[in-house]
């Protein structure tokens, strides 16, 4: 899908279809056609692919080629599948317009069109747009944290005010383990965009203004402060993961505990089962007819004096 986004007075103004490109001053690129690719390549472009933009290489991420700088950043989104995901997205900046391509949908991409006037940064060039783009993003990012942040709170206060048996606990440590795993990509994804804010402030034209690089000033430090953030998060997660695993180790325990009783149990009517069969001539009641009772009651005291010893010291 190509969509195609003029500046018309300091305002951002779609295009309608099969409008000429040349005016442009923003191009989102979402899994292009090979025709949308050819068509971005004919205004001097070359459109990467999913595998160019996966290459884990950061001078593969952030390079430039001729007038165009190109910043590769990993961000969350929606795949074709419709389960949320990481992917990365390109951002090519030319001396006249911004072109976006990805191979997924962040939400970003789909609110900043009605929020571009409203950004710190304003639509008064393409690389106003890049930064309000940027906004865009990092405020999303920050609202996934915060989202992680409440969902972990959630776990923390199940786990300490509640009674948790222990497959709940198995599927609490599951959910955990899964907001790790998205902080992570978070972490990641602010990362990407830090080091791509880092070589758009180096390549920086001369010309922009000084409220262009105080916004950019100020995306850095948004950005640096969510790191922090999502580092304090994933000490959490390790927190919370280690009361989980400690829990179902008592419970364990517990078990175990009370299976091991319950066999010293019948340790000792064993014993007098296990004397009252020996192959000896004699054997106290053996030669009488009520011996079984004699047996049986031994068994049976030793039985109740081994569960009342054990209960007395609170094993039981």
């Amino acid at each position: 899908m190509l969509r195609a986004f003029f500046i018309d007075n300091a305002a951002l103004t779609p295009a309608q279809a099969d409008v000429p490109l040349d005016g442009a001053r923003w191009i989102d690129l979402a899994s292009p056609t090979t025709e949308e690719a050819a068509r971005v390549g004919a205004l001097g472009f070359e459109v990467p692919t999913l595998a160019d933009m996966e290459e884990i290489e950061v001078s593969n991420r952030l390079y430039r080629t001729g007038e165009v700088e190109v910043l590769t950043v990993a961000l969350p989104g929606t795949g074709a599948d419709g389960k949320r995901g990481f992917g990365p997205v390109a951002f090519m900046l030319s001396p006249q317009r911004m072109i976006t391509v990805r191979y997924h949908t962040p939400r970003s991409f789909e609110t900043f069109p009605d929020h571009a006037v409203t950004s710190s940064a304003g639509c008064a060039t393409h690389l106003h747009l890049f930064l309000g783009l940027i906004e865009e993003i990092v405020a999303r990012i920050a609202d996934l944290i915060e989202g992680t942040g409440r969902e972990l709170d959630k776990a923390a206060r199940d786990l300490f005010e509640g009674d948790e048996p222990e497959d709940l606990l198995e599927e609490m440590i599951r959910i955990v383990g899964r907001r790790g795993e998205e902080l992570a990509n978070y972490r990641l994804s602010l990362l990407s965009l830090e080091r791509a804010l880092t070589t758009f402030s180096l390549n920086l034209p001369p010309k922009a203004g000084q409220g262009l690089k105080q916004v950019l000033k100020a995306h850095t430090r948004d950005i640096r402060s969510l790191v922090v953030h999502a580092d304090f998060l994933t000490g959490r997660v390790a927190h919370v993961t280690d009361v989980i695993l400690g829990m179902v180790s008592l419970q364990q325990s517990d078990a175990n505990r009370t299976l091991s009783v319950v066999a010293v149990l019948f340790l000792p009517p064993t014993l007098v089962a296990s004397i009252y069969g020996m192959n000896f001539p004699y054997v106290p009641g053996m030669d009488q007819p009520w011996g079984w009772l004699i047996a049986t009651g031994l068994m049976a005291g030793s039985a109740l004096g081994s569960f009342l010893f054990f209960r007395w010291k609170r094993w039981l």
